[in-house]
């Protein structure tokens, strides 16, 4: 019986978003003065040199939208793009080369040398 609570209890999201990235992107609503209510935003959308583009933002809830909540910060993401995104990772990325966002994507098939698109 222990097993099964615990089992119940464990949350799983159809992302994850790295410390470092949260970290980032509760900076960025601050600074950007983000008004309650708005969440963040991932979803992909046609376009991009392999295909899809990702899409990161804050927004409001929408009817189609699946709702979810990493470390405080509420997710939105249109069902649909589940299947795109399913086990997905963001991550913050620091280094010589290039400085932001980064998409980990078990799904992709292919990704292009920005990483910020991809194909399925």
């Amino acid at each position: 019986m222990k097993k099964i609570k615990e089992m119940a209890e464990t949350v799983v999201h159809p992302i994850k978003i790295t410390a470092t990235a949260l970290t980032q992107l509760k900076r960025i609503m601050q600074e950007q003065n983000i008004p309650a209510g708005h969440g963040l935003r991932v979803g992909v959308k046609g376009g991009g040199c392999s295909g899809f583009s990702y899409i990161l933002g804050f927004d409001k809830k929408k009817e189609a939208d699946q709702e979810f909540e990493i470390d405080g910060m509420s997710v939105f993401m249109e069902k649909a793009h589940s299947l795109y995104l399913l086990g997905m990772e963001i991550d913050w990325v620091e280094g010589l080369n290039n400085r932001g966002f980064s998409f980990n994507n078990p799904n992709a098939n292919d990704t292009c040398g920005c990483g910020t698109s991809f194909s399925a």
